[in-house]
Order: structure tokens, then sequence, then C-alpha cells
């Protein structure tokens, strides 16, 4: 909620004081006018009965009190500190309200520099642990929900309904193995790119407008879980919840936009009619909103959430799948981390005056110039702390000519490029899960790459 938004109280001084009394009594008079019917006043007792009124849904302010008493009070609404957007009536009624967190019983986790390593289903943990040993790394990800489901044993319902749990690794001896090592533990969350959910409950899933489930032919021609729908939105909250409660250190949220591309049968996905729905990134934003409430704030357990690097600099790929960077980073989550793999740019693309003819070719110079391109968005205030994943793998299926072999030196190198703009965090990404030895520092001399 911006500073403006916000009631503050006000002291009055002694001139105003009469006038201001006066105003408030006869507004008190006419709220007891339209609320006589329900107000009840119990005989012998006096002390202050109050009557809550709750927000309707058209997006009206809350009854005043109804009191009885010899002074004039208001009932004074909750301010959220982390809430930094306009509140939006047409989210409220498309969804609901976010919930309600008393300032005071917010839980504000204290950030901490991640440098991080991908470890998906944790059977390069040993590795992990050594090289977070020797080393600036001090975190590994690793999957609680991927696209084919729960590496784990978890006992969220609706995965178990699904099917699609199973016992790669022991949750709790992971969290223990790592914090015994001082290495944090972040659980990565799949969210909408789930096609075995999506089948399983296909009322849940995109749809076109006679209802049926479509897909996409950038995804795999597979269905997508719909953003719009708040039962998702649960389900992978609980995920989170629950893996916090068994003493994981951040809840990291993977894929949290729309999918990317045409259907396959070049339908067009329905969401309802024009103009009676929030944009695709206010369904984004309001579930990290949701998620970073029922997580972050009651629990103290950071929330993150990952983005396509494109996003950072392309509005029109940024509204196709609903990752406004300008608008995510302001929705009080810990961490952004934006997906900054060089070869996931366009042969030829241009940033900083620069033309890169193959961008995975020149690690440093790509991310500094992402980062660098952006940087007045991030580095406004109040702006969720930046975490790029950075490229650990070699990207031949780009091409002959089109890449290079990605050893410790260009993985350092775009470690150095972000260090060089002011960011010191990082998650190292190879699906593979095999990382050289190293310092991962960003201490080396790079010109050009």
């Amino acid at each position: 909620m911006p500073e403006e938004n916000i009631i503050k109280k006000n002291n009055y001084n002694n001139d105003n004081y009469e006038t201001a009394k006066l105003r408030q009594t006869l507004t008190v008079l006419l709220s007891i006018s339209a609320v006589l019917a329900v107000v009840l006043i119990s005989l012998g007792i006096n002390k202050i009965i109050k009557y809550t009124g709750n927000t309707e849904e058209t997006g009206n302010a809350p009854l005043l009190a109804t009191l009885v008493s010899t002074t004039v009070t208001y009932t004074e609404p909750v301010v959220y500190h982390t809430e930094l957007m306009e509140a939006s009536a047409l989210a409220d009624s498309y969804w609901r309200p976010l919930p309600e967190l008393p300032e005071d019983e917010v839980i504000v986790p204290e950030h901490v520099e991640v440098r991080a390593l991908y470890i998906g289903s944790c059977s390069a943990i040993d590795k992990a642990v050594e090289l977070c040993n020797n080393s600036e790394l001090n975190a590994v990800v690793i999957d609680l929900k991927n696209e084919y489901g729960l590496p784990y044993m978890s006992h969220v319902e609706t995965a178990k309904e699904i099917g699609y749990v199973w016992d790669a690794y022991d949750l709790d001896k992971i969290i223990e193995k790592c914090h015994n090592n001082n290495i944090r533990v972040i659980g990565r969350i799949v969210s909408f790119n789930d096609q075995l959910a999506a089948k399983h409950f296909p009322d849940r899933a995109i749809q076109d407008a006679d209802g049926n489930v479509v897909g996409f032919s950038n995804e795999g021609n597979n269905p997508f879980l719909n953003p719009y729908n708040s039962q998702n939105w649960d389900y992978l909250i609980e995920i989170g919840i629950e893996a916090t409660e068994r003493g994981i250190d951040e809840i990291q949220f993977d894929y949290v936009r729309f999918p990317a591309g045409a259907t396959k049968n070049k339908v067009k996905p329905y969401f309802g009619e024009e103009g009676q729905y929030p944009t695709k990134a206010e369904a984004v934003n309001r579930f990290l909103q949701e998620a970073r409430i029922r997580i972050q704030d009651t629990y103290g357990v950071p929330v993150s959430a990952d983005i396509f690097g494109i996003v950072l600099t392309s509005e029109s790929d940024a509204k196709i799948i609903g990752q406004d960077f300008a608008t995510l980073g302001m929705t009080g989550i810990d961490s952004c981390c934006p997906m900054l793999y060089p070869s996931h740019y366009a042969l030829g693309t241009m940033l900083g005056g620069h033309v890169f003819k193959y961008p995975d070719k020149e690690p440093y110079l790509m991310v500094y110039s992402v980062l660098h391109e952006c940087q007045n968005t991030y580095k406004q205030q109040d702006f969720t702390a930046m975490r790029p994943y950075l490229q650990a793998f070699t990207a031949s299926y780009i091409g002959k000519g089109n890449y290079i072999e990605y050893g410790y030196r260009e993985i350092n190198s775009q470690i150095k490029a972000a260090r060089d703009l002011g960011i010191y965090e990082f998650i190292l990404w190879d699906p593979k899960c095999k990382y050289p030895s190293g310092s991962y520092d960003g201490n080396m001399s790079v010109e050009t790459d």
C-alpha cells in the first residue's frame, strides 16, 4: 500500500479540536441511524461495545464502530507494512481479499545474501556440501516439487490424490545435513507448469471458451494449471507451508507465469469476458502476495520467485507470460531470481548499444548488460532483492558455432558481472547438477568475453 494511502493519526491543535469533535459526533449519529437495527445494547454494561463491519465486495470501506461511550472513537484499519502496491477492487472481487495479518503479528525475516547451487532431487548433496565448505557458496536449492511431482514423502493431500509423490530423498535428513554444515536449504516449487495436476483437475487448467483444456506448443503441447485459479494457489502454498514447518530456510516458486506461445490448436485461452478479469501480471502478483503473507509474514521464512530473464528488458514478453518485473518486485517477497542464462537470449540480441551475435559466447557482458539495463527498476526503494540464476551448463542444443563450453571461468565471469553492479547473490543452474570446483567469488580479470 503506497504511503499516501496509509491512514495516519493526526494531532489536532487546540483551535481545530472542537471542530473535529463536532464532525466526528455528526458522523457517528449518521452511522447509528444506519445500523440501529443490528446494534445490541446490553443494559447495565458501562463499556464500549464494538460492532465490526466487514469490507463489502464492492470495495467500500468498513463501517465505523458503533459505540456506547462518552467519547467518539474510530475503528482504525489494519495497516500492512509489506503491501506496497495499490489495492485492486477488481482483484478482490475476482478472487478474494488478501489474508489479513495484523502488523504486530508479521514476522519480517532477516535478508541473507545467498550464493547457491541447484541440486534438484538431492542426488548430488555430498558434492554440494563439499563445494559449499570450500567456496563462497552457502546454500542449495532442492526440488520440493518439479514438473512431475514431489520427490519427497509429502503429506499434502492434493499431491497424494494426484499420485505423484515419491521418495527420491528424505527432506528431514537433507535439512539436517545441510544445517550441520551451515548451509541454507531453499525449496523450489514448480508452480503452474504442471501437466499432471492439470489433467487430474481439468477445471483448474487453462481452458478455451467451450471449457476444453488446451495445450501449448511452446510448452511441449502440454496443459498448464490456470494462474487465475486460487485453488491452485492454495495447493502450492500448502506445499511451501509443509516444508516450512519441517525446517526449510526459504520457499522459492518457479514457473510463476502463464504459458509462452500459442495453443496447440490455435484456440484462444479463455479467462473471462473482456474487462471482467484482472491482467495476467495481477494474477501472478496476487499469488505471490498471498504466498508471502501465508508463509513469509506468518512463519518468518523468506519467499522468492524465479522469473524469465527476458522480462527484465522486454515489456512485450512480460505481458505474454504475466511476469511484470516492475510490479512483481513490489509484492513484498524477499527476493527475485531472474534466469539470466546467456544461451536463452536470441542470436543478435542488442542491449546497451552492443549487438550480441552469439550471446552464449559472451557470458560476462551478457549478464552485465541485462542487469545494467534495468538497474533503475531494481534499485528503487522497497524493491525486492535481486538474486539472479546464472548459467552453469553447456548449451550445445542451440547449435554448433552458437555456444561455448561452460566451465568454472565462464560461470565465475557471470558472478563478476553481477558483482560489478553491486549484486552479491546468485544461484548456479545445471540441470545435471554437476559443478566444477572453484571459489565462486567473481574475482577474476574479465575485459571482454
